[in-house]
Formats: C-alpha cells, structure tokens, sequence
C-alpha cells in the first residue's frame, strides 16, 4: 500500500465513525414533550442551611435564539445554547467556597447547592448531584468521538456542562458544570 492509499483509508474511517456517532446521538431531550415537571422530593431533599425557591411545578420557558441572544451576552449564549464549553480554570464559579445556591444563569432555577460542590481539580465547578433531579435533564451526547452524558436545565433546557460516574460519595457522580452557565445566590443569614 502506498502513502495515499494509507491516507484514503484513515479518512473513510474517520468519516463512517462521524456518521455513526450522529446516527447513534439523541434528536430530542428526554424530557421534550413535557411541557412541565413536579417536584414531589423536595421537602425530603431541601437542605436547611440553605434558603433557596424552588417551584412545585417547574414549567419550561421557550424562546427564540434572537431572545437568548439579547439576554445573553456572546460566551453565555455559546455555552447555554450552542453546547459550548468554556476553558478550563476560567470560571468565576470555580473557587466558589460561601453557602448558598447555583443558579441557571438563563432562567435562575436553582440547580445546584454549596453542601454538593468539591474540588475536582478538572477547572469547571463540580457538584456530586443536583438540589433535586427534576431541575437537570440528562442526554447522550457522542459528539467529538466521545460517549458522554450532557446536563441540562429542565425549565429553559440551557446546557450545563457533562456528568461523569467518577464523583465522590455518595452518588459517585461528577457534575462537571460551566461557570458560565450559572449564577451563585449566597445564603441568606436568618433573624
């Protein structure tokens, strides 16, 4: 075989993996036919220490991209709505330490509270399970050659980063989210 032949060879490869990996990957979201979600847990897993709202009923914010774009500024709008993924040891959340709760920076739903947040050491914030997991959707995404698992906000469906089966005790995941995709509301003292 000569040199071109080789070259030809790796490309076709490359090529029918791509295919393979867009026929393999989801259309939709779980959850996309439903237009909204019940909280039934969450007198069981609301955390005292934290004072956050979360609704009984979570009910989907649909717009358009010319909406999110006048809401967003260019990164968050890339990151929430174009699947995009910030530079690693970049985010202003990353170091993060007060209580309190993450936010969907889109549409602030609560996602995410302090007690669950550890060091990871990947440079995105990283929280061991969400406040309750109605608020998170989950989706395979295959995309780079990869098989993982995207996370994303039920109520606007803005991306959040991945999750992965290497987190701490006691779920064992790894919440591996964007800073850019979230806002942090600090604990409020009690009278």
């Amino acid at each position: 075989m000569n040199l071109q032949s080789i070259f030809l060879a790796i490309i076709s490869l490359v090529i029918i993996s791509c295919n393979a990996a867009t026929k393999n990957a989801p259309t939709s979201t779980p959850n996309a036919e439903l237009e909204k979600k019940e909280i039934a847990s969450i007198q069981v897993t609301q955390n005292e220490n934290v004072s956050y709202d979360i609704p009984e009923v979570i009910e989907r914010i649909e717009k358009t991209e010319e909406e999110w774009k006048q809401e967003l500024d260019d990164n968050e709008f890339y990151i929430l709505r174009k699947q995009g993924t910030e530079r690693a040891f970049t985010g202003d959340l990353l170091n993060e330490k007060r209580e309190g709760v993450f936010v969907c920076r889109a549409c602030q739903l609560p996602l995410f509270s302090s007690d669950t947040k550890f060091k990871s050491g990947t440079g995105w914030p990283s929280f061991y399970e969400p406040i309750v997991p109605e608020v998170i959707e989950e989706e395979v995404d295959n995309s780079y050659g990869m098989n993982r698992v995207e996370v994303h906000c039920f109520r606007c469906g803005g991306h959040m980063g991945h999750v992965f089966n290497d987190g701490p005790a006691p779920t064992g995941l790894r919440y591996c989210i964007n800073a850019a995709s979230l806002d942090f509301v600090e604990k409020k003292e009690q009278p």
